[in-house]
C-alpha cells in the first residue's frame, strides 16, 4: 500500500489538539481525541507527538503565536501621553470584551504549565516576551514585568469570577499599583 502524501497533517493535528483542549479542557486531551478531531489515524499522533506534553508544547505554541500578535499590536498602539494605567485598564477590556472562549483556551493551555513540567518555558518564553515587547515601549522593565502579571491577574480573575468589567475600578487600581 502507498504512503499517503499528507504535508499538512502535523499541523491539522496540533489544530485539534486546540479545538479538543477549547471543547474538553486539559483532562479531555488524550492521542485517541486529537485522531479523531484531526481526521487521522491514530498511529498518526503519536508519530507526530510520542507525549501528550509533546502535544501540549506544540499547542501552547501555535496559542502564543496568537497571544503575542495581539499584544503586540497593543504595545504599538499605546499613547505615550496617556497614563499607563488607562492604556494597561484599556488592553484588560478589549481582552474580555473579545472572543471568551478563546481567552479560555488561552489560560487553559497556559496554566497546564503548573502540572506538565515540558510546558512551562512555553509559558515562561511567552511571557517574557511580553515584557520584552512592553519594556522596549515603556523603557522600564520591572514595570513591564508587573504590568504583564496584573494583566494576567486581571483577566484571569475575571473569567473565573464571571463578575462586570468596571474599567473605572481597574484604572484607579492599577492607577494606585503603577503610580
Amino acid at each position: 500500500m502507498a504512503r499517503r502524501y499528507d504535508p499538512d497533517r502535523r499541523q491539522r493535528i496540533i489544530d485539534a489538539a486546540i479545538t479538543v483542549v477549547g471543547e474538553r479542557g486539559i483532562a479531555g486531551l488524550s492521542h485517541r481525541a486529537v485522531a479523531a478531531a484531526a481526521d487521522v489515524p491514530l498511529g498518526s499522533t503519536t508519530y507526530h507527538f510520542a507525549s501528550l506534553d509533546d502535544l501540549l508544547v506544540a499547542a501552547l505554541r501555535q496559542s502564543n503565536v496568537v497571544c503575542l500578535d495581539d499584544f503586540a499590536r497593543w504595545v504599538d498602539g499605546i499613547d505615550p501621553e496617556a497614563p499607563l494605567a488607562e492604556e494597561v485598564a484599556r488592553l484588560v477590556e478589549d481582552t474580555l470584551t473579545g472572543d471568551r472562549r478563546r481567552m479560555e483556551l488561552e489560560y487553559e493551555l497556559y496554566l497546564a504549565a503548573l502540572r506538565h513540567e515540558a510546558v512551562r518555558p512555553i509559558a515562561a518564553e511567552c511571557l517574557d516576551e511580553m515584557v520584552r515587547l512592553l519594556g522596549q515601549r515603556i523603557g522600564d522593565l520591572r514595570t513591564a514585568r508587573t504590568v504583564v502579571a496584573l494583566t494576567d491577574g486581571l483577566v484571569l480573575q475575571h473569567l473565573l469570577t464571571g463578575r462586570p468589567f468596571d474599567p473605572e475600578a481597574v484604572r484607579a487600581g492599577l492607577a494606585g499599583v503603577l503610580g
